[in-house]
């Protein structure tokens, strides 16, 4: 498919609509690009998926949210980093995409509120995510996920985590990451444009979050990692958007792991644009993702379960 499926075109002219006038929020001053994330993103949680619980908690000194779903069974919990480009997006707007992780993965999930760039550049917003990973009682195994560029701070904690040989996720969920500051790529040039996330957009989040001076770290763009560093993954769920100028990122991660002899499943989801996993209750490809990122949670731990696995973490 080379353009919207007819599910993600409706939900693009209702967007055309609904923003019109509204200036890229990359183009403003932090501050207020911020606002204005916030304010569009809050439309996908109007309608909020029915859970056991949710309330506010602070976790390691960041206020986050605690979601538990109802078939939850104690035993495996997900610290989830929102997405936002370093620099946008909260709890808050990713409320109804904790929840439906949460109700997919049978398990709570935890998020929280990192600092975020330009102010606090990096490596503020992933010392944050080290420090809710680290605060984790064992009462539970945890695993870790993200989109966007919250997938990039989940996969960058575990290398981290890899670098210092301590306890790793069961497992790592990972949404249409961004893993290089390669502008140059297939995707890139392909979807330089959008629909929604450009090439434009996405350099300006990389000057807000990192120098390029400090971009062949592995930490700031995972697909500078050794191969003895992705081979020590633990299992991971990633899957990308096929209008996603951010779609090469994946695939050549993809690449790395399969050349290692890892299997880690990965699905291309045709026809939706980044950050198309924000847009459940409008978008049926978004629910459906939502499943197979469960099941494959699911697959994978309990195949931990039977055959064991570093275990980390608990309730905050």
């Amino acid at each position: 498919m080379t353009g919207p499926s007819p599910t993600m075109q409706t939900v693009l002219d209702r967007l055309a609509t609904e923003d019109a006038g509204l200036v890229d929020p990359t183009t403003l001053r932090p501050q207020h690009g911020r606002a204005l994330a916030e304010l569009t993103n809050m439309r996908w949680n109007a309608d909020l998926p029915a859970v056991r619980e949710a309330r506010n908690v602070m976790h390691a000194g960041l206020p986050g949210r605690w979601i538990v779903p109802e078939d939850d069974t104690g035993t495996d919990a997900i610290l989830h980093v929102h997405g936002g480009g370093w620099a946008f997006c909260s709890v808050a707007t990713h409320e109804a995409a904790s929840r439906r992780l949460a109700n997919a993965c049978g398990c709570p999930v935890l998020t929280v509120d990192y600092r975020l760039a330009p102010e606090h550049p990096y490596p503020a917003g992933l010392d944050d995510i080290l420090r809710a990973w680290g605060a984790s009682d064992p009462a539970r195994r945890w695993s870790m996920a993200g989109d966007s560029a919250g997938a990039n701070l989940a996969l960058a904690a575990t290398l981290r985590l890899i670098a210092a040989d301590a306890a790793l996720p069961a497992a790592l969920l990972l949404f249409y990451g961004v893993y290089g500051a390669d502008f140059e790529t297939e995707s890139y040039r392909a979807r330089e444009n959008g629909p929604g996330l450009t090439r434009a957009k996405m350099m300006r989040y990389w000057d807000w979050y990192a120098a390029p001076t400090l971009r062949d770290d592995p930490c700031v763009a995972p697909l500078a990692a050794q191969d003895a560093a992705l081979a020590a993954l633990p299992p991971l769920y990633l899957n990308a958007a096929g209008l996603d100028p951010l779609l090469s990122d994946t695939e050549r991660l993809v690449e790395r792991l399969r050349a290692l002899g890892r299997n880690d499943r990965f699905d291309r989801i045709e026809g939706v644009v980044h950050g198309f996993m924000q847009m459940g209750a409008a978008l049926p490809e978004a629910r459906d993702a939502f499943d197979r990122a469960g099941a494959a949670f699911r697959h994978i731990t309990s195949t931990a379960a039977r055959g064991g696995v570093a275990q980390q973490g608990g309730r905050p």
